[in-house]
């Protein structure tokens, strides 16, 4: 249309001699087809011009009136304001995490974790991709071993990445990737291979999980300690069990500091058991005794219901005091 409407200007200026500002108003009220009357009078010439003109713009409108009516009715603008919509969100994450897979374990995986943590999913296969947005979770279709997909996704800004693809290749080439995008990023990756863990770890992976292994475990400890797998399996997070396992952060403006485990009256006030104590030096506590004294950022591994870990966070962060539970 810009083409035309300067073929036009220019067409009038050298036919017919007029000035460009004439010429400019002629050609757009031949395009508009408003039916106003000629600016000047029209030489022969000016009038064959004038119909090309005519035909161009009309042959244009239509086509790009065309276009815009298939692109509704075909799908591709929805889909492309969906695109728009999806961009929009993916810049507005932080502290999320990236989940780079989309099968039998990284489904299990957003599952899990789609109430309690923001995420992204970076899938290749667009089949996968329907499946992903009919359960309504933020995604991007690409492959996850490009480094450009890595920084769609937020990498950045995002808090951890977990690798979860069939191929450990991959796996191994995406934690060096994110490693190298984001230094403080906290990584966990699949390994179907025993001798694969070791080069992921050199890799940048702060934690291997082999799913494989793990099931093996657990069905030898079934037959070994069945009283202990039956309690893993208490305290497994699941929608319909009440005990769960959980990590509570001790804040600064928590009361629970320079507090003994005694002294809290935590038993009293949540319910909760204290079986370990993660230190901000990263020294592992484990059982920690009746003196043992909160610091701000130690890590509480408890036992407990919902009720009574809710209880305990809100001590922890500071939202209630001691004296709110009495």
């Amino acid at each position: 249309m810009f083409l035309i409407v300067f073929t036009g200007t220019f067409g009038y200026f050298f036919l017919e001699g007029w000035n460009l500002f004439d010429s400019f108003y002629m050609t757009v009220i031949t395009l508009s087809t408003v039916g106003y009357s000629e600016v000047h009078p029209l030489s022969h010439e000016g009038r064959i011009f004038t119909s090309f003109l005519i035909f161009a713009g009309v042959g244009v409108a239509f086509y790009v009136f065309t276009m815009i009516t298939e692109a509704v009715v075909s799908g591709q603008l929805q889909d492309f304001l969906g695109r728009k919509r999806l961009e929009s969100k993916l810049e507005t994450l932080h502290d999320h995490y990236i989940i780079c897979g989309y099968g039998r374990i990284g489904k299990h995986i957003c599952h899990m974790i789609a109430k309690e943590v923001p995420f992204v999913v970076v899938e290749k296969n667009h089949k996968v991709i329907e499946e992903i947005d009919k359960a309504g979770f933020l995604y991007l279709e690409g492959d996850s071993t490009q480094e450009e997909v890595l920084k769609k996704a937020g990498i950045e800004r995002a808090k951890g990445l977990i690798s979860v693809l069939r191929s450990d290749a991959d796996n191994v080439y995406i934690t060096l990737t994110a490693r190298g995008l984001n230094p403080n990023l906290y990584i966990i990756a699949r390994a179907d291979e025993e001798h694969v863990e070791q080069k992921l770890k050199r890799a940048g992976a702060d934690k291997v999980v082999c799913p494989y292994l793990i099931g093996a475990k657990r069905m030898a400890m079934s037959i070994l300690r069945p009283a202990v797998t039956d309690f893993l399996e208490l305290v497994t997070p699941a929608e319909h069990l009440e005990l769960q396992l959980e990590e509570v952060r001790i804040f600064e403006r928590s009361d629970l500091v320079g507090k003994s485990l005694i002294n809290s009256q935590l038993r009293q006030i949540s319910g909760v058991i204290i079986l370990a104590v993660k230190k901000i030096t990263g020294e592992m506590v484990f059982n920690p005794p009746p003196d043992y004294k909160f610091e701000p950022g130690d890590v509480l591994v408890a036992l407990g219901d919902r009720d009574g870990l809710s209880r305990l966070e809100d001590l922890a962060s500071g939202r209630k005091k001691l004296e709110d539970f009495f």
